[in-house]
């Protein structure tokens, strides 16, 4: 389903977009870790909006991480090349501060923390 104009998306569609969105960031990487930024869990909120707006709200892994410019981008970039979606803003948060902690099971089984 293709939304134009002022058509809102029923709950069936918002979740497939909810899953699209997922698996589209589990296809960026953070460069210096090999594991994406969701199983970092660099990803605190995905709000949907039924008009097909998406806000996002991440952290990096320090305030002072390399890409903190670029990855940001890169995850509007990504997200707004789904069809369902008409526009994405990317939040940087730092509250609360990201620890491996937040890192899936799998994640930290990757890079040996487990």
């Amino acid at each position: 389903m293709i939304l134009t104009g002022d058509q809102n998306m029923d709950k069936e569609a918002k979740k497939a977009l909810e899953a699209d969105i997922i698996a589209a960031l589990k296809e960026i990487y953070d460069p210096e870790i090999p594991v994406d930024i969701f199983e970092l869990g660099l990803i605190y909120e995905v709000k949907i909006k039924e008009t097909g707006f998406v806000e996002i709200d991440m952290t990096l892994t320090s305030p002072n991480c390399p890409v903190a410019e670029s990855l940001p981008v890169d995850v509007k970039s990504k997200i707004e090349s789904l069809p369902l979606v008409s526009e994405c803003k990317v939040n940087i948060v730092f509250d609360p501060p990201w620890t491996k902690d937040m890192m899936s099971e799998e994640a930290q089984l990757e890079l040996g923390f487990l």
